[in-house]
């Protein structure tokens, strides 16, 4: 796939809207990080963003270019937490003669740069270490902002930068991590299907159909992936770029985050909160897709549709409250906003049942999604070994409420409540 071709100006679309992603040069080869001064020709000032792993993987090799002018490594031994700390360490480095910055890492160094440029009105290159998650390209900044899992709008950058003998060389769980992510675009795509159906949002075919070229050509690249062969690491990392560009498309992470995501913020923010042990994102993405799937499959083993349905408040209220702690306060705002709670949905999947049911049924099954992701080492016994039956259950109910984004979970909580 040509990269490339999908970037630049705004192009007219069949589903009614414009779409256009404003990142100028995307380079996944051999040495791509030789390629970084040219790129950067123009600025009049470079500040290098590194943690000490992504330093010395990659970091060293940036800065050994020499086109710098102040350079900032965190220095936790343990992961960068993309808090309020986090990046106010690195906007404190944005002088008036700061204009670029070049991010040099994955997942959190990724989300702070482009959230800090953003802030600074300055633009910023991410140099890729691990092809371990999809965010690279696209606008959202995932964020953890008064304890809340929080996905901020930002910007794309100008330049993604990944030389396939650093990814290729990456951690094993994160290249594991790359290709869950891309896998649970079964789930999530389904899920923008149907809330297309259910809510009546927007949904562009086109874009649906790049993202799912991209997942069935890295749906068999597992065995390839487990013996660090370049072309198929370039291939996996070619894919989560691809999910960027299509968020940057539609505007927002539709096209690549759904039930399955909400799962694993969830298994994120309450590890947080408990100080427990939880899986990298792409991982759990990989378990809570067989999850997500396993609900869709449920669903259409109903031979009948509950009478009525009420919402329970003062229940709802006291798990959440329970569940996400000091957090609370917020996930219970967030979903007053949204009302969906007071809407009849009922009504609506009656009249629509059939339809529903036909988009249930386009996701893989979950045996055969188990089995995809076994040949990578992911089992769902260890998924059940790190968080235990009950927790897997609670995510199922509230995970969606971390969210203002319709997905199956909450076609499948209103029809286990109401039964």
């Amino acid at each position: 796939m040509d990269i490339n071709s999908l970037l630049g100006a705004p192009k007219a679309c069949e589903c009614g809207k414009t779409h256009g992603c404003d990142i100028k040069s995307v380079v996944i080869e051999k040495n791509a990080v030789a390629k970084i001064p040219e790129l950067a020709k123009g600025y009049k000032g470079v500040l290098l963003v590194a943690d000490r792993n992504t330093y010395r993987v990659c970091g060293k090799d940036v800065e050994a270019l020499g086109i710098h002018k102040d350079i900032f490594v965190f220095e936790e031994e343990g992961l960068v937490i993309p808090n309020e700390k986090a990046w106010g360490e690195i906007q404190s480095r944005v002088t008036d003669e700061i204009d670029l910055i070049i991010g040099i890492g994955s997942g959190v160094i990724q989300d702070l740069c482009k959230y800090v440029s953003f802030l600074c009105k300055i633009d910023y290159f991410i140099v890729a270490t691990a092809p371990s998650m999809d965010g690279y390209a696209s606008v959202g900044a995932a964020m953890i902002a008064n304890d809340m899992k929080v996905t901020f709008s930002a910007h794309v950058p100008k330049a993604i930068i990944a030389d396939t003998e650093v990814l290729k060389d990456a951690p094993m769980e994160m290249i594991v991590a790359g290709y869950g992510d891309i896998i649970g675009k079964y789930s999530c795509l389904n899920d923008w299907k149907l809330s297309a159906l259910v809510n009546g949002e927007y949904f562009c075919q086109s874009v649906y159909d790049l993202m799912m070229s991209a997942v069935k050509a890295v749906r068999p690249l597992s065995k390839k992936l487990l013996e660090r062969d370049g072309e198929a690491v370039g291939a996996l990392m070619e894919a989560l770029v691809v999910a960027g560009i299509a968020m940057s498309l539609v505007g927002n992470s539709r096209p690549a985050s759904g039930s399955e995501h909400h799962l694993s913020h969830y298994f994120e923010i309450t590890g947080i909160l408990e100080n427990a042990g939880y899986f990298p994102h792409g991982i759990d993405v990989a378990y809570s897709t067989v999850i997500t799937e396993r609900l869709r499959e449920e669903l259409l083993a109903i031979k009948e549709l509950p009478a009525s349905w009420e919402f329970d408040r003062e229940k709802w209220e006291n798990n959440i409250r329970a569940l996400y702690h000091r957090a609370a306060d917020g996930v219970i705002a967030l979903q007053d906003k949204m009302g969906w709670y007071q809407k009849d949905y009922l009504s609506i999947y009656r009249e629509k049942w059939a339809e529903i049911c036909a988009v249930l049924s386009e996701v893989p099954a979950s045996k055969e999604l188990e089995e995809l992701f076994s040949e990578v080492g992911l089992t769902m016994d260890k998924f059940y070994a790190m968080y235990g039956e009950k927790k897997v259950n609670d995510a199922v109910m509230y995970a969606k409420d971390l969210k203002d984004r319709y997905s199956v979970l909450w076609l499948y909580d209103l029809i286990k409540e109401a039964n």
